[in-house]
């Protein structure tokens, strides 16, 4: 299939590539010196359109695509020297031409007989939106995937020459935090006039000098005119019927931005299954705060006591319902502070349905493979909150201050049938919230000392809860009476409660030193302690509405937890940079007084031990949108409370937790390897990626299963055995003419090792993942995307291996129609198998048609349909340390909408 589509992409290629001619040259200043990021455009002088573009690279040259026997006007532009301009008419042969421009110091800036699609200034890409836009789109996301070198990938996140972005901004200002999802699907495309892409960003401007900034990119949203000091956006509202319900839906969205302040509104409501804000991306939203000690080597993990939802299969499931609303504020009072905030709540009601078949792979295990099948109601209700201010009355000085509080409630009722244990009704709830507090003060004494204080606080409190209706005594016998509960009751009716406190503050100072223009110095004196308290209990309802504490007859009897962990690590650091060259060298060393100490059952445990950290970063510029970049990391990593809890806990009815209070830390070896390149001579956009991670006295679980059955007890140990990781990644991107064409793979290894049944083994899995794509971008033509995805999932578990083959076609098109219709469609069709046999083919088709009488018009009708060919399940497959299994899982049938949507 491979073959063959780049056999069908070549077809497609070939008349259209060579059906033109080129023109190609150098451009050079006044006294012969190659001028790079000059623009350099061609106007079609019938149409007066600009047919082809280009910017020179580091040796002065252009080239630029042209049709043949066409008359042209070139016009050549750089920052500081005037305009030069030429008439040329093409044949059928390339043409030759070279430029040279005169300085003219008068000029502030260049001025353009027609407007640059791409302009370079320094650290900053700007794209012109209007030159890559055909009218088919209706957001943010649809201009970003027109521009070169920038894309949106499946999540929603914004990634420029491969780097994802790490904030959005609109006329310089935050939008909600800087979160590209929410910009990518709510910011209007038809508000958008130029799109800025900052590299080497920094939000301190006086660490932007001594700090590695070069993965850093953000992107800010020029609007156009008629856009600023008005309210702008869209609401839609629409309906459908479906075979047994009624359809709805209600999406508005309003922005308003002036120079002093700015509102951001946006509203949905639907039971159509198109999510806004999914769980995924509430847990996922930072909110713009970083993780504690970043920086420092350290690595502890609060743990985390989520419910154990069953998630989304790509925003897809059986029933979706959802509400969704968030306000997003900015205001600057006085040019020395800013104030901003936003609020996010996010309501859902989800059904969900798998059929599942789990093996053990090792026969000596003596574990029963395992059908299952279930029926799961999700309730969900989400909020956030966030205000933060930026105080800088002058250069060298700048105070920052955010909080963000997070609240959820959220309930799963869950049908469960085993092969194994029969029917099982569950019950999980959790009410959690945490508060985030960060206050940042930034000073310069002068040019060459800069300080910086940071301070992080963090209040968390979780309360999860499970309850578990085992109907089928007789399957559960065994287990019961190893837990110890009552089997004289008409069923096992039994819970675990749980709730787990946690306080973590992070402090540290910064002080820097430039040494000379080549080389700084920073020393960091730092401080992070934590303190968790957890609390649980299992106990059984009885017949007579009385509870059960069970005595287990294993783990000393012990089924309580009341234990207090602290966890403090005092370290100092210091690093070297040093540019020489095309090289920029960061060595540096940390050491780390840790001291690590929990309290369970009248017994204390206390780990204090010191540590030296190296860490290693060097950077090779070759160009100036081409390095490579090589960084080693030494770090030592700590467990949660949860893992140290002595006594039992239940995770599930199938799952049952015992701590082990004496853990140690891990200490890991982290390596990688990337190379990046994006030529704006010719389009050229490579990248890639190595990778390598090996953990010595890593946490891992020796489990035991009830005998005969899938039950397990699990209970953690530092394993001895190290356990390995290694990935590679590459990203090729060529853009010719109008054509955009993308291959990339993604390789991983890992290696680790599992204890089951007392028995040791080696668990080894390789992952592949092959993708290609052709993409068009033409102005007044319809527009398609032909995509390829091939993946290999490969578990070797020592006794067993199971290999399993995804191949997916796709191809996505949109058209603009007598300049008022847009029509949108995307089909995608897999093949999931292993080595023997297709297990199943599922595919999707969905398709859209809207009315707008002009561009002008406020007022637009639009007719959509998804899964227009009525799928009702798709596969996949998962592994772990001890099974495979391929699930089955149901989604929402063909649904019809009718929409309308008006601009304001």
């Amino acid at each position: 299939m491979i073959k063959n589509t780049l056999f069908v992409i070549f077809f497609i290629l070939s008349p259209l590539v060579y059906g033109q001619v080129k023109i190609q040259g150098i451009v050079k200043d006044s006294l012969g010196i190659p001028l790079e990021l000059a623009n350099v455009i061609a106007i079609n002088q019938e149409t007066q359109k600009l047919d082809s573009y280009g910017i020179t690279n580091d040796d002065g040259q252009y080239k630029l695509s042209l049709e043949k026997n066409t008359a042209y006007k070139i016009q050549v532009s750089y920052i500081g020297t005037k305009t030069k301009q030429a008439e040329v008419t093409t044949t059928d042969l390339d043409i030759a031409k070279d430029f040279i421009l005169e300085y003219d110091n008068t000029l502030d800036e260049v001025e353009l007989v027609y407007e640059m699609p791409v302009t370079v200034k320094g650290d900053t890409i700007v794209y012109n939106a209007d030159s890559f836009t055909s009218g088919t789109e209706r957001k943010l996301e649809d201009v970003l995937n027109k521009l070169p070198g920038v894309d949106v990938n499946d999540d929603g996140e914004i990634e420029v020459e491969g780097k994802k972005v790490g904030k959005v901004m609109v006329e310089g200002k935050d939008f909600f935090d800087g979160d590209s999802k929410l910009a990518t699907k709510n910011i209007p495309a038809n508000a958008i006039d130029k799109v800025e892409v900052l590299k080497n960003f920094s939000e301190i401007t006086q660490l932007s000098g001594v700090t590695n900034n070069q993965d850093n990119v953000a992107i800010n949203i020029k609007l156009k005119q008629g856009k600023k000091n008005f309210w702008f956006g869209n609401i839609t509202g629409g309906g459908g019927v479906s075979d047994d319900k009624a359809l709805y839906l209600a999406q508005p969205k309003l922005f308003y931005y002036s120079p002093e302040y700015s509102i951001n509104l946006i509203g949905d409501l639907n039971n159509i299954g198109e999510i806004a804000f999914s769980r995924r991306d509430y847990f996922n939203f930072t909110g713009g705060f970083r993780s504690p000690s970043r920086s420092s080597g350290t690595n502890i993990n609060l743990g985390s006591n989520d419910l154990g939802f069953l998630t989304l299969q790509n925003n897809r499931a059986k029933d979706i319902n959802t509400k969704f609303g968030a306000a997003n504020f900015s205001y600057s009072p006085k040019k020395t502070l800013d104030l901003s905030g936003f609020a996010i709540f996010s309501s859902s009601r989800t059904q969900l349905q798998e059929n599942r078949a789990t093996q053990y792979t090792n026969p000596e295990l003596n574990i029963p493979d395992e059908l299952t099948e279930s029926n799961t109601q999700q309730r969900s209700d989400l909020a956030m909150l966030k205000f933060s201010t930026k105080y800088k009355p002058n250069t060298n000085n700048q105070l920052d201050y955010d909080i963000l509080a997070r609240t959820s409630k959220e309930s799963q009722d869950q049908l469960f049938f085993s092969s194994v244990n029969g029917n099982i009704n569950e019950f999980e709830s959790a009410k959690p919230y945490s508060v985030h507090q960060n206050l940042n003060y930034y000073y310069t004494l002068d040019e060459t000392n800069i300080f910086a204080l940071e301070v992080q606080h963090l209040l968390q409190d979780e309360d999860p809860f499970y309850n578990a209706f085992i109907e089928e005594k007789a399957n559960y016998d065994d287990v019961a009476s190893q837990i110890g509960f009552d089997d004289t009751q008409i069923a096992y009716d039994v819970a675990q409660q749980k709730r787990v406190k946690s306080n973590q503050l992070d402090t540290k100072v910064d002080y820097w030193n430039i040494l000379n223009q080549k080389s700084d110095l920073n020393v960091t004196l730092g401080t992070l302690y934590s303190r968790q308290d957890f609390n649980s209990n299992i106990f059984q309802f009885l017949d007579d509405d009385t509870t059960l504490n069970p005595v287990p007859n294993f783990n000393d009897g012990l089924a309580i937890n009341d234990i207090g962990y602290s966890f403090s690590d005092l370290y100092l650091g210091v690093h070297y940079r040093l540019k020489a060259g095309i090289f920029t060298l960061t060595p540096g060393v940390s050491g780390h007084a840790y001291n690590a100490k929990n309290k369970q059952f009248a017994k204390k445990y206390t780990d204090n031990f010191f540590r030296v950290l190296p860490d290693f970063n060097v950077r090779v510029q070759l160009k100036n949108s081409e390095q490579i970049v090589f960084n080693y990391g030494m770090q030592t990593r700590f467990t949660d409370v949860n893992q140290l809890a002595r006594g039992l806990v239940m995770n599930s009815y199938r799952s049952f937790f015992a701590g082990n209070p004496e853990l140690e830390s891990a200490l890991s070896h982290n390596v990688n390897l990337s190379y990046f390149s994006f030529n704006m001579f010719n389009y050229t956009n490579v990248r890639a990626r190595l990778s390598y991670s090996k953990t010595i006295d890593r946490i891992r679980n020796q489990s035991q299963f009830v005998p005969g059955g899938v039950v397990r007890v699990s209970t953690p140990f530092n394993s001895d055995l190290a356990d390995e990781s290694a990935s590679a990644n590459a990203n090729f991107e060529k853009t010719l003419g109008k054509f955009r064409t993308t291959l990339s793979a993604n390789l991983s290894y890992n290696k680790f090792n599992q204890f089951v049944n007392g028995l040791a083994s080696v668990n080894e899995n390789y992952a592949q993942s092959y993708r290609a794509r052709l993409r068009t971008n033409f102005r007044e033509a319809p527009n398609f995307e032909l995509g390829y995805r091939f993946s290999i999932q490969d578990n070797d578990q020592g006794s067993s291996r199971t290999k399993f083959f995804t191949n997916a076609p796709s191809v996505r098109f949109d058209a603009l129609i007598f300049k008022s219709f847009t029509f949108k469609t995307n089909y995608s069709y897999n093949n999931f198998r292993n080595e023997e046999k297709t297990l199943n083919t599922f595919e999707f088709w969905d398709a859209s048609l809207s009315y707008r009488k002009s561009k002008e018009s406020k007022w637009e009708y639009e007719i959509k349909g998804t899964n227009l060919l009525d799928t009702r399940s798709q596969n996949n497959s998962t592994s772990n340390n001890i099974s495979v299994s391929v699930t089955e899982y149901y989604i929402q049938p063909r649904y019809l909408t009718f929409r309308i949507r008006y601009e304001l």
